[in-house]
């Protein structure tokens, strides 16, 4: 027999909905009391699982952040209107970044929590999966935003997306205004700059090789 009886109510539930339940009730809890102080003994009790349970489907809290995270991948990567494609890269860019930022919005207190976490002195195992993961972002925002430059523009393309995404990160982080309107006013502003100064600079690169032609 099932000492505590969690054993047997978990296993009622598919492994998707329990992974997404154990997700929203750590968003929940940490709001409740902020994500340092939250445990994940507290999210097995409020439902009425077992530890067992929750590490089936996530190796640490860490793991529960990266979940968090990954929900705003796929609000930044959700299907796109017919004419995406049309619009100019600088709009494509900002309305998938936007994305990203508008899904951890609701949470953002919360989200800034688990990122200084991340960030402890004490947890150097996290930073290089952060870097990683950054990496990934960057890759995705890209092909979402179809960017299909390749040699050296790319690689100019990635240092500067990665530069723009954590300087907004930061901005986002510190963001209290009203629909998180000094973020995208940020975001835009910083886009049209860079806009700018890639054009600039392929206009140049393209007219050196046709005077060399």
């Amino acid at each position: 027999m099932d000492s505590s009886g969690k054993g047997r109510k978990s296993r009622g539930r598919s492994p998707e909905s329990l992974a997404a339940k154990i997700l929203d009730t750590a968003i929940e809890l940490a709001e409740e009391s902020g994500w340092g102080r939250l445990r994940l003994r507290d999210v097995a009790a409020r439902l009425n699982v077992s530890l067992a349970d929750i590490q089936r489907h996530y190796r640490d809290k860490d793991a529960i952040a990266d979940a968090w995270f990954a929900r705003a991948w796929q609000a930044m990567l959700a299907p796109t209107p017919p004419d995406f494609a049309d619009l100019p890269a600088e709009t494509r860019l900002y309305r998938l970044i936007m994305g990203w930022f508008d899904a951890l919005a609701p949470h953002r207190e919360m989200t800034r929590q688990m990122i200084s976490e991340k960030l402890t002195p004490a947890h150097p195992h996290h930073w290089v999966p952060m870097i990683f993961n950054l990496s990934r972002t960057i890759q995705w925002l890209r092909d979402a935003a179809i960017l299909d430059a390749g040699g050296r523009r790319r690689q100019i393309e990635e240092a500067g997306l990665s530069g723009l995404f954590l300087a907004t990160l930061w901005v986002w982080c510190n963001d209290r205004s009203p629909q998180q309107s000094r973020t995208r006013e940020y975001l835009a502003r910083r886009l049209a700059t860079a806009d700018r100064a890639v054009t600039r600079l392929w206009g140049k690169a393209a007219r050196a090789a046709d005077d060399a032609a």
